[in-house]
């Protein structure tokens, strides 16, 4: 092996160190993450539990009812903005109730979501609960009536352990659907 004069052995020697450092350093950081990836198991729910999922997306009714315009007020509008009704933005928020077997697990109203409270409400929230037979029960208001609820559905239930049992709402469909 030729060494030219401005490259002593010493300098060979201190770079081959360094990249062998390196590579000892990203093997052990690999071996260190391969064993995280697959080693320790974790599980955020006990595995004997079952899962109650409530999750929906829905748009409540108008805060304020829309009223008709006189000829005269649409005929003071730009052209574009002509309408025959008027129509505030904001909705009034949803109201949502969770039950099972009797016991209120969720009683939340759930505000519109946007800047002027005009888009949708949604919601998502998961309980853990044994498994077995279970009566689920749920109730949405999105109207301005001060009692009761405008959509309701109870259903019995099997569940099994590590079950996910979903809770959904779509208004077109006739109200709550079960999974």
């Amino acid at each position: 092996m030729i060494i030219s004069e401005g490259r002593p052995l010493q300098k060979y020697l201190y770079y081959g160190m360094r990249y062998a450092g390196q590579v000892a350093a990203y093997a052990a950081f690999l071996a260190l993450l391969g064993y995280f990836a697959s080693a320790p198991t974790y599980s955020p729910v006990d595995p004997a539990a079952a899962m109650l999922k409530l999750s929906f997306i829905h748009v409540g009714h108008h805060k304020v009812e829309c009223r008709k315009m006189r000829p005269e007020e649409i005929a003071q509008l730009a052209p574009n903005m002509r309408q025959a009704l008027n129509c505030s933005r904001e909705r009034l928020p949803v109201t949502i109730e969770l039950e099972l077997d009797g016991k209120l697990l969720l009683h939340r109203a759930v505000i519109a979501s946007g800047l002027s409270h005009d888009r949708a409400a949604s919601i998502y929230d998961k309980f853990v609960v044994s498994p077995g037979h279970h009566r689920v029960t749920a109730r949405l208001r999105d109207s301005a009536r001060t009692d009761g609820f405008d959509y309701t559905r109870s259903t019995e239930v099997e569940l099994r352990p590590r079950q996910n049992f979903v809770v959904d709402f779509d208004a077109e469909s006739g109200g709550f659907s079960f999974h």
